[in-house]
């Protein structure tokens, strides 16, 4: 019996006409529109016999085409209108009263400032300076400095003052609010949302005593709060392809209504009980984690299909699939374009199109059924899922499929004991303590997976990223889906995956992999700013500098392997040195922070203070030891003041040896600090070229280091002109490798059993002179 593909029609014509109507005015989607419902009508009146046995098929996709093209069109409608549009292209501050529509959340901080509050919210009407009312119900996004907004539920109206801009277009935000005060005039959350409030907080309790991985994990595992979730944690769990399980999807809501399922069954319930039961476990579990829109997606993708499994209608699921698509674009067209929905949708059809006939097949080869689901299930899963994952990271991992079949059998006892002590928690404290505990040792075995997973070398392969990434991905792996059913070509691939494995093994024994034997220092790809790595012995380093941001330094410490951080210098305190100071510290214990003596700007002071982190201060002079690393501070030998930079030209310059090899690393001093230290040992075989490479270099200090290798840690396409052409090519001339950290990502400086130095970014290598 054929497989009826009319709703699936439907629902891909859609969901891809939202998509691209979204970038499109108003009047483009209604044009779209009504050419699909005349196309459609023109098309089911053809008397070609020919086009019989797919007529309806079409005809069935134009009807989705016509769909997504209305609907989109009349929300982006209600997005452009005036005078809306108007006043945030003004960039004009208004009263405005909102209703809170998700979960506020902390944004990305940065250093010196309090990260900002994310509040996704509908505005219900506003009021501009010369009195004038406007009732409207646009979506828009809140970015407050009060962290009293962290605080709302959604349901909830609240009364502010903000400043309207323009939203980037593509989704249906009609502009962005930027809020300084804290929420005025808040109503109290709906009966519905206090109730999910109170379990989830219980949860959080409990979780509480436990250690801080699993017990932050797991109320990401139950409810999807990551709120108290590492971050180190967070990164191995997206390397590892283990992020499906910290948010609230399809799996969860089918781990807690499969069970209620079996249960109904081991009662002997008949299956339209038993689906009346589901259903009502399904709503209780939608309170539970809060009716957002996220949470309502992933209760229609994997109620429905796990509805009609119950109801002993496997056949079907995809027409239920492709019903919740079509039903979920129309009510919201901005779901088209989240990348969680697409991945929701491609997961489930995975499990319910790939994984039964992979399993059938391995089960006809002699599987036992068991061992055929285990592998076939997350297989199915991210196979279905690879292309969008590819395109948004550009990389596609090696290790998801073993991680997730490994972390199976612990999901469902974390998520079912988390869901009993949530329940709990409120009358029963002592009990929900005991079931978190109890769950954590599931919770455990995920973070082992997870870090583990993370390490794996070369776990993950770069890919071309984008929507070409994932179409090229998509098309590959539909080939060799095809292509697989013939004994000839899973030979195949079996032979050149060999070939492959065989052929890299010793490639990656030879040359070492990353971070390279006897590595030296380390210039960390951070963008535009500072951040370097010192080797100290064992697991230790010295770190100096931090980057703008912490996601860089943190993975560039990561790679190299680096658990303990003896001495972390701050060269001075400008945001590109010290806004990733909180990378550093994850995971890591820092022992002491070296502080500059100019405590400008103040608000830079304050954040590296704000650490809780033991400061030492350094005058010119001062020696200090890390493991194997000794370092005497240079600078700043005098206070320098009246300058172009005041706050760089007081840099500290600090001189590393390590085993025999000297480093000079600069911070940001210019001209008028470089020419103060010209009395000072300058020597050095490897220079970290001050500011990135800037223009203010003095000629008599390049010449006094005269250094075998000059790292330049800078910026792709910054706006600064960095770094001079004329400062690389003075040390070039004067017998200098110079190696950028925005032409080569992380570069590595390594001194070899003969005691040359060679430079190491990426796997390539050269040797500089010898000592």
């Amino acid at each position: 019996m054929s497989t009826d593909l009319r709703l699936a029609g439907a629902a891909v014509g859609c969901w891809l006409t939202a998509l691209g109507c979204l970038f499109c005015p108003a009047r483009a989607g209604w044009a779209v529109g009504l050419g699909a419902v005349a196309l459609a009508a023109l098309w089911g009146r053809l008397p070609v016999r020919a086009l019989r046995p797919t007529r309806w098929v079409v005809v069935a996709a134009l009807l989705g085409v016509a769909c997504g093209a209305v609907t989109t069109a009349a929300r982006v409608g209600e997005r452009d209108a005036e005078p809306l549009a108007g006043l945030a292209a003004a960039h004009t501050t208004v009263r405005l009263g909102l209703r809170i529509s998700d979960d506020p959340r902390l944004g990305r901080s940065t250093a010196g400032r309090s990260p900002t509050v994310v509040v996704p919210a509908r505005l219900t009407w506003l009021r501009t300076a010369d009195g004038t009312n406007v009732d409207l119900g646009a979506r828009v996004l809140v970015l407050a400095a009060d962290k009293g907004w962290l605080g709302l539920l959604p349901g909830q109206r609240v009364e502010t003052t903000g400043r309207l801009s323009p939203a980037d277009g593509g989704d249906l935000r009609a502009a962005i609010i930027s809020v300084t005060d804290a929420p005025a005039r808040v109503t109290p959350a709906p009966a519905i949302q206090r109730a999910a409030g109170t379990l989830r907080s219980g949860l959080q309790r409990a979780c509480l005593p436990l250690p801080a991985e699993p017990g932050g994990l797991l109320p990401g595992l139950v409810v999807g709060d990551t709120s108290r979730l590492d971050q180190q944690l967070a990164d191995d769990f997206r390397a590892t392809g283990l992020t499906h399980l910290t948010a609230v999807s399809g799996a969860n809501l089918a781990i807690v209504v499969g069970l209620v399922l079996l249960l109904a069954r081991w009662c002997r319930a008949g299956p339209k009980v038993a689906a009346l039961i589901c259903v009502l476990a399904l709503a209780g579990f939608v309170v539970l984690v809060r009716p957002s829109p996220s949470v309502l997606r992933a209760a229609a993708m994997g109620g429905l299909a796990l509805v009609a499994l119950a109801l002993g209608r496997p056949r079907a699921v995809l027409p239920s699939l492709a019903t919740s698509v079509l039903v979920l674009v129309v009510v919201d067209p901005e779901l088209a374009v989240d990348a969680g929905f697409a991945l929701s949708v491609l997961a489930t059809g995975g499990l319910v199109l790939l994984a039964p006939r992979w399993a059938e097949a391995l089960r006809a080869k002699g599987w036992p059924a068991f061992a055929a689901e285990a592998v076939c299930v997350p297989a199915a899963a991210q196979a279905a899922c690879a292309p969008v994952i590819a395109g948004i990271s550009g990389g596609v991992s090696l290790t998801t499929v073993p991680a997730n079949l490994l972390a199976a059998p612990a999901v469902a006892p974390a998520t079912i004991l988390g869901i009993i002590t949530a329940v709990t928690s409120p009358v029963l404290p002592g009990v929900a303590a005991f079931t978190a505990w109890v769950a954590a040792w599931p919770a455990r075995w995920l973070v082992a997976i997870a870090h583990h997973g993370a390490a794996v070398p070369d776990g993950v392969l770069p890919w071309p990223g984008g929507a070409f990434g994932g179409i090229l991905l998509g098309g590959l792996l539909a080939a060799l889906t095809l292509a697989f059913r013939r004994r000839a070509v899973r030979r195949i691939v079996v032979v050149i995956t060999l070939a492959g494995v065989l052929g890299a093994v010793p490639v990656r024994i030879l040359t070492g992999g990353w971070p390279p034997p006897g590595w030296v220092v380390v210039a960390c790809d951070v963008g535009q700013g500072d951040a370097l790595v010192v080797a100290a012995g064992g697991g230790d380093a010295v770190v100096v500098d931090a980057g703008p941001q912490a996601d860089p330094v943190d993975r560039c410490l990561r790679d190299l392997g680096v658990r303990r951080v003896p001495l972390l210098i701050v060269s001075h305190f400008h945001v590109d040195h010290i806004g990733g100071l909180d990378g550093v510290l994850r995971r890591r214990r820092v022992d002491r922070v070296l502080v500059p003596p100019f405590a400008e700007p103040a608000s830079g002071r304050r954040a590296v203070l704000a650490r809780g982190v033991a400061t030492l201060d350094a005058p010119a002079g001062t020696v200090l030891t890390a493991g194997t690393a000794r370092l005497t501070v240079l600078g700043p030998a005098r206070p320098v003041t009246g300058t172009r930079s005041d706050v760089n030209n007081n840099s500290l310059v600090v001189a590393v040896t390590v085993g025999g090899i000297r480093i000079l690393l600069t911070g940001d001093a210019e001209t008028e600090e470089q020419l103060s230290l010209l009395d000072a040992p300058l020597h050095a075989d490897v220079l970290k070229v001050a500011h990135h490479g800037s223009a203010y270099q003095d000629p008599a200090f390049l010449d006094a280091v005269a250094p075998r290798v000059a790292l330049v840690s800078v910026g792709a396409g910054n706006d600064y002109g960095h770094p001079s052409p004329a400062v690389l090519s003075r040390l070039v001339r004067g017998g200098a490798r110079v190696v950028r950290t925005d032409e080569e990502g992380d570069i590595a400086v390594v001194r070899d059993a003969a005691g040359r130095l060679a430079v190491v970014a990426h796997g390539s290598s050269a040797f500089v002179r010898g000592s």
